[in-house]
């Protein structure tokens, strides 16, 4: 317990830090962006904004998971995290069309003058500040849907400078003021692939899908082969959040076994679903002889 509490620590000041070095060059960019006359970095300025806003709800919910459960959240504030990731991969999704059709209407209708020196500077400051939280927060991306989605807007974002910075070389240089709305439109279109690809992740968890790695017909293959049980029905698997899964089912016994009985095969049962099936908490009802729907599956 205390060393998951500490990685919920370790994520909240990662969080923290990224949302504090976000909003610097948030106000940077955009005070750079009046200056230099760059439409460039205002809406690679607008796209930090929307990731400051994106990481201080991935904040929030971060310390909300960390609440303990009571009466009334009787399973505490588990899926805040789940949320937040909605939220953001949203808003990604949002920021990537804006930033599209921005670069569109730029792409056929470019500046003639932009102060390229301060566009340049600037978008190598946001390059560096977006690497270093990106880097923070990969190790735990692989295996947390909200730090996934920080993640991916900082990754994008610094994608986005990237873009900003090539914008400005060549305009210094060349005076190619299209190839930045190129550029644009193409970590736009990227934007809304991965986007898309964390918003099925989440809503696939708050729609309690059961979790892609788990066959059904082979869970109930399994429980069915202890002689003792006639048949497992009203089988419900969920994702409560991305580390624990769970179980409802109902199993009906062949014969009006005694409670000890039912708890040595109950254990066997946990066993399985564990370690066979990766699903960490089990609430099994016993039945003999009752007289209700024997569907594997039921709506309630």
């Amino acid at each position: 317990m205390s060393h998951h509490h500490h990685h919920h620590q370790m994520r909240g000041r990662t969080l923290l830090v990224s949302v504090l070095i976000n909003s610097l060059i948030t106000v940077a960019q955009f005070i750079g962006g009046l200056m230099s006359g760059s439409m460039a970095l205002l809406s690679d300025a607008l796209h930090n904004f929307s990731d400051v806003i994106s990481l201080l709800i991935s904040y929030v919910a971060n310390r909300l998971m960390t609440k303990k459960a009571d009466f009334s959240k009787t399973f505490g504030y588990k899926r805040a995290e789940i949320i937040a990731a909605f939220v953001n991969a949203a808003t990604l999704i949002v920021v990537a069309v804006i930033l599209i059709k921005e670069s569109i209407t730029r792409f056929f209708a470019p500046p003639e003058s932009i102060e390229a020196g301060l566009v340049i500077w600037l978008a190598i400051i946001a390059i560096v500040g977006n690497g270093f939280c990106a880097l923070a927060m990969k190790s735990d991306s692989a295996h947390n849907l909200n730090m996934r989605s920080s993640y991916l807007h900082l990754l994008t974002d610094m994608f986005t400078s990237v873009a900003v910075l090539i914008g400005g070389l060549l305009m210094q240089f060349y005076q190619l003021y299209w190839v930045d709305s190129v550029l644009t439109i193409l970590i736009g279109a990227y934007l809304v692939y991965t986007g898309l690809l964390l918003l099925k992740s989440t809503v696939k968890v708050l729609m309690l899908f059961s979790p892609d790695h788990i066959i059904i017909e082979e869970l109930v293959k399994r429980f069915t082969a202890f002689p003792e049980v006639n048949n497992i029905h009203h089988v419900h698997i969920w994702l409560l959040n991305e580390d624990e899964v769970h179980l409802e089912a109902h199993i009906d016994f062949k014969n009006n076994i005694q409670l000890t009985e039912f708890n040595s095969i109950l254990k066997k049962i946990e066993t399985i679903a564990s370690e066979e099936f990766g699903i960490n908490h089990s609430n099994i009802q016993p039945e003999f002889d009752r007289c209700d729907n024997k569907a594997v599956i039921v709506q309630d």
